[in-house]
């Protein structure tokens, strides 16, 4: 008989880095009521003058964790210049509202992350350079996002981070995403097309990982328990307490002792944060395998590009839906650039002299196009009436597509601009992910 041996050392250094990044889950709980209380919808919002508009544009430091965990992840380059090249192409193109774009750039240790840092930055944005709006890239307390609302602080959310439409709601007008997509949207359409590719065919249980959370329980009860009922699957939930290392590690292992306990091997998960790759490493340190549901949620890419930490004999089969090509799948599989809106971004960067060689190094990038492309785009018309509500009443309207997903326009009760998705499988001819079909609409 085989022992498996648990890689301690491994876990822990895994375990340290989904500390900080799995809390991005934690942006849909403990959410301060009342954010949108008197709301101005006329007049000028903070960070607004006669002659500029203040926009901070925060760059998460990844450098830290990479050096201490060892993984891989591809060079985004000099955000920083990036920042510079939007702010040039929106002045010389109309600014925001008749206005000057006046753009900081901020910079954000992620090893650090913590409750008390995100205060100290939003204190900074919001009290020191007086924003009228920041960009979001890594900002994973629950802390972060209200305390932003509650300054009247307008957000674009460039952060890959499962925000629900009940978080949209209770901080309108502030929260917006100009490339990601809503949750309860993505969840209807991930459940609909593994049901379509025969996922749990021939099964009667199924497993689902999930970070211990409002929002995943407020899915898993509307959404995935009803949805799978219809075809005769119960979902085995293992719900992960990412509070401490200690709690993560436990609850991913006995996660992996329970599944091969009951004999399951279909698997999916809800909320990303790369719950799903550190997950894989602990099951086959528990002997457990499975095939996969998985998502852009779930970091494709980067499983690829860490072979010592994703066992590649877990990729194997795995399904579900992308919405997000950086993060998805290799030039070889998609042409780079793909849209209008990739060759516009790449233009505006290349007229600074910037340039990527691969989509997966825009990533970041193409996120803050987004965002400075919306908000002048949306601010258009406003005159002296941009604030955070006017904006948002008008983002709903505008036509708009994104670099960095897919679909584009807000419509009339939205809040992100990810409207699209497509199928996503993991390829054993070129080890790597690929899309099948053509963009669908996400929420179908």
């Amino acid at each position: 008989m085989t022992t498996w041996r648990i890689d301690w050392p491994l876990l822990v250094r895994i375990g340290a880095v989904l500390v900080v990044a799995v809390l991005a889950y934690t942006s849909c709980g403990t959410l301060m009521p009342g954010a949108s209380t008197a709301v101005p919808s006329s007049g000028a919002g903070p960070g607004v003058t006669d002659d500029s508009v203040k926009v901070v544009f925060i760059g998460t430091d990844l450098t830290a964790t990479a050096s201490m965990t060892g993984f891989k992840n591809a060079d985004v380059g000099k955000p920083e210049e990036q920042v510079k090249a939007l702010e040039a192409y929106v002045n010389a193109n109309g600014g925001i509202a008749g206005r000057k774009l006046a753009a900081v750039y901020r910079e954000y240790e992620a090893s650090k992350d913590s409750p008390a840092a995100e205060t100290a930055l939003c204190s900074q944005i919001t009290q020191d350079d007086q924003a009228f709006a920041v960009v979001l890239t890594g900002q994973l307390q629950s802390n972060a996002r209200p305390c932003y609302a509650q300054r009247r602080t307008l957000m674009l959310d460039a952060t890959l981070i499962a925000d629900d439409r009940d978080t949209f709601t209770r901080l309108d007008p502030y929260l917006w995403t100009a490339t990601y997509p809503e949750y309860d949207r993505f969840a209807t359409s991930f459940l609909a097309v593994l049901i379509r590719e025969r996922f749990f065919e021939g099964r009667t249980e199924a497993g689902l990982i999930a970070a211990d959370t409002p929002a995943n329980k407020s899915i898993f009860d509307k959404l995935v328990v009803p949805r799978l009922k219809e075809i005769g699957v119960t979902v085995t939930v293992s719900w992960i307490d990412t509070t401490s290392l200690g709690t993560l590690n436990s609850g991913l292992s006995q996660a992996a002792v329970n599944l091969r306990g009951k004999r399951i091997d279909r698997v999916f998960f809800l909320g990303g944060a790369r719950i799903a790759p550190f997950f894989m490493t602990s099951a086959k340190a528990q002997s457990f395998t499975a095939t996969y549901g998985i998502s852009t949620f779930d970091s494709p890419v980067f499983m690829v590009n860490n072979p010592g930490t994703v066992p590649p004999e877990s990729l194997k089969g795995m399904v579900g839906i992308g919405f997000a090509p950086a993060g998805d799948v290799p030039d070889s599989q998609l042409e780079f650039p793909a849209t209008d809106a990739e060759r516009n971004c790449l233009d505006i960067f290349g007229k600074a002299g910037i340039s990527f060689p691969k989509r997966e190094n825009a990533r970041v990038a193409f996120t803050y196009c987004d965002a400075a492309l919306l908000l002048q785009k949306a601010a258009s018309g406003l005159g002296p009436n941009l604030n955070a509500a006017a904006w948002g009443k008008a983002a709903r309207s505008v036509e708009f597509t994104t670099a960095g997903g897919f679909g584009g326009t807000i419509g009339a009760d939205g809040y992100a601009a990810g409207t699209g998705y497509r199928v996503l499988k993991y390829d054993t001819g070129c080890s790597c992910f690929t899309y099948q079909g053509e963009v669908a609409s996400l929420g179908e």
